[in-house]
């Protein structure tokens, strides 16, 4: 068994270059492409988005890959307009060598009574003493993974279009959210307001919520 941290890789985006894009999109509707500027999407963008026409953030995209626990990208995926691909559980046999012979779980650190986080990785290390046992019997792996926890880690991809990560992350950076997608999301939403300052300075977010266990956060040129 490997206890595991999460992290979060954001393709490398240029913020100013995706909101000039949507602005050239949304001055289509008022054929105003002649009052673009170099600082002109800033009002534009703040005015569509008070006034609620945010259909044309839909033009512009961001992909991320997440490695954080089953429980996580389980919330995720009922957000309707973001596509994922995630780490299959029923193709991913953990008992072979490429996983490391071991099950993956990632570390709860938001446990912090010593006696419930030991409870936790006792539980974890019979779970995974089990999966191997019965891969071992012959257990296939679509049968093994009825033992899997929430807990289990996994890596997906996620691609959603402006507008929806403005959605997912007003809804999923509060502290009304289970601590693991605080973990990843409240970092990307703080690059996003680095990058994007004009749509997402509005979003509020648990700041309360300890940066210690913020998921690390990677800039790559391709995810």
């Amino acid at each position: 068994m490997k206890i595991v941290e999460p992290w979060i890789k954001v393709e490398r985006i240029d913020g100013k270059k995706i909101m000039k894009k949507i602005e050239r999109a949304c001055r289509t509707c008022y054929r105003s492409e002649g009052n673009i500027s170099e600082d002109s999407y800033k009002n534009l963008l703040k005015n569509c988005i008070t006034k609620g026409h945010e259909s044309v953030l839909e033009h512009e995209k961001v992909t991320v890959r997440i490695y954080s626990d089953i429980g996580s990208y389980k919330d995720l995926t009922r957000h309707r307009f973001g596509s994922f691909s995630i780490e299959s559980t029923r193709y991913c046999s953990y008992d072979k060598d490429k996983y490391g012979n071991e099950i993956k779980f990632m570390n709860p650190i938001y446990i912090e009574n010593e006696e419930m986080y030991n409870i936790w990785k006792e539980t974890m290390e019979n779970i995974e003493k089990g999966y191997i046992k019965m891969r071992k019997l012959g257990a296939t792996v679509d049968m093994c993974r009825e033992l899997l926890p929430h807990s289990t880690a996994a890596e997906y991809t996620m691609t959603a279009n402006i507008r929806e990560w403005k959605h997912i992350l007003s809804l999923r950076t509060t502290n009304h959210v289970h601590p693991s997608i605080r973990q990843v999301l409240i970092p990307l939403l703080k690059y996003f307001k680095e990058e994007m300052p004009e749509i997402f300075d509005e979003i509020e977010y648990d700041e309360e919520f300890n940066p210690k266990y913020y998921a690390k956060l990677l800039i790559e040129d391709e995810v």
